[in-house]
């Protein structure tokens, strides 16, 4: 049983090693959005979006809602935005940190 969640674990974190795929989550933190909205949102194509939002839905990031030809994508556990949040804040004390470093050894 342990050795499966580690590999649902790896599967999940797949996703967020593309920098798209961490802006949609980003993106839909406040609420779902169509196809539509999401590409002009990000810069991307219709067709390129799909295949990474098929991606996040497949690993269950993402859950959809089909209102007639629309398709609306939301984030299925809002737990992951805590998440995201922190990897976010441990990156920023990185650089903080590394900024700090840099600068005393210029001195």
């Amino acid at each position: 049983m342990e050795d499966q969640i580690y590999a649902y674990h790896a599967e999940m974190c797949q996703v967020f090693s593309h920098p798209k795929r961490l802006e949609v989550i980003n993106v839909l933190r406040d609420g779902e959005m169509s196809v539509t909205e999401l590409a002009q949102k990000l810069g991307l194509t219709v067709g390129n979006l799909s295949q990474h939002l098929s991606m996040m839905k497949e690993r269950r990031i993402l859950v959809t809602r089909k209102n007639g030809n629309m398709v609306y994508y939301r984030i299925a556990n809002h737990k992951l935005i805590r998440c995201f949040d922190m990897m976010r804040e441990m990156l920023f004390e990185q650089i903080r940190q590394d900024a700090a470093l840099l600068e005393v050894n210029v001195k």
